[in-house]
């Protein structure tokens, strides 16, 4: 069944970008992570205040995200809210444990009175693989089984399973229990069909990551979706879209203040990966009708944000807030503009 307007939801994420320190003395360095951590939980309350429906906080171990625990920073962000939802973007299931990953998301559950989402993911950095002592050789392996062991953990069901990448268990019981339902889960996608199938066989919801090109190019993997969940007769499931952007009050504001901070940070993953480094050109393309970065005025932010629904169906949009050292103060301005005139816009377009 079609989202309607009334329906779509609009979420933020960030990876808690270790941003610029906006004090007059700083001279271009970087906050430490500590008030990066502390700045996190006042977007999230800012978020909540405007409206938005969702927060989600990636999981990283390296020096340019400060977030590496999801999970506490969300349950600092719902001592301080009342309506947001709150999930990680992603949880790397690969090099963790399923139960605990439960557990933690069934205890921010209850101390947010039901607000907990989980999105769960391979990952698209590798650090967390040495640090907790797995293989990348194991990569697939890894999140195949432990996205099992997962789906049978959040069944809340006495669970009986055996594998390969942790002990075998024989009719546990997981605690604490949700209070009500099931935990939200979905599975973040970066454009494998394999994956589109596997989330569709175990009836989670999809995420799809857009971090470049024209969004355009996902609509097969949405029918691919819709498909396989009526091949696994499985019920409808929601299907979201994460994309990064940034809100200011022009087009030529939000460009020039986006711009030097994602150069920087795309050039540094560009290096570490052998991508060419990243010019003005590329990304005023990306900034375009069809790329995928949704950066300008609250009107451009929303008319793009309003045709990629319309053509993909998403019942969900979460803009990827946070962008290499972009300063705090942007952050707030961008998620206030977001939450009182981006999204009211997009529903208007919509309708």
């Amino acid at each position: 069944m079609a989202a309607t307007a009334d329906s779509i939801q609009f979420g933020l994420d960030t990876f808690g970008d270790v941003t610029a320190d906006e004090s007059p003395d700083a001279a271009g360095e970087l906050l430490p992570p500590a008030q990066v951590l502390r700045h996190l939980v006042d977007q999230g309350e800012l978020a909540d205040q405007v409206g938005i429906d969702f927060i989600g906080l990636g999981e990283h171990h390296r020096d340019d995200f400060a977030v590496s625990a999801p999970e506490v920073v969300l349950a600092a962000i719902a001592a301080r809210t009342s309506r947001i939802h709150l999930g990680s973007a992603v949880t790397v299931l690969s090099s963790d444990d399923p139960i605990r990953v439960f557990q933690r998301f069934s205890t921010l559950d209850a101390v947010s009175n039901g607000r907990a989402e989980v999105i769960l993911g391979r990952g698209s950095f590798t650090e967390s693989f040495p640090l907790f002592g797995f293989e990348l050789s194991d990569y697939e392996r890894l999140f195949e089984e432990k996205l099992e062991l997962f789906a049978a953990v959040r069944s809340q069901n006495p669970v009986t399973w055996s594998g390969s990448t942790r002990a075998p268990l024989t009719e546990q019981r997981v605690h604490p229990p949700l209070e009500n339902g099931l935990l939200k889960t979905w599975v973040g996608v970066g454009g494998s069909p394999e994956s589109v199938v596997r989330t569709a066989r175990y009836g989670f919801a999809l995420m799809l990551a857009v971090i470049g090109g024209d969004p355009v190019r996902f609509a097969p993997y949405v029918d691919l979706y819709h498909r396989a969940l009526a091949q696994f007769e499985q019920p409808e499931q929601p299907i979201g879209l994460h994309s990064p952007g940034h809100v200011a009050a022009t087009d030529e504001e939000a460009r020039e203040q986006l711009w030097p901070h994602y150069q920087r940070q795309m050039n540094r993953i560009g290096r570490e990966r052998g991508w060419s480094p990243m010019g003005r050109a590329h990304f005023e393309q990306e900034a375009g009708p069809s790329g995928s970065l949704y950066v300008g005025s609250p009107e451009t932010v929303a008319t793009k944000i309003a045709a990629t629904i319309r053509t993909l169906g998403v019942d969900r949009f979460d803009l990827k807030y946070g962008n290499g050292p972009l300063p705090h103060s942007a952050l707030m301005t961008s998620i206030e503009l977001y939450g009182t005139q981006v999204i009211p816009r997009v529903r208007e377009l919509l309708a």
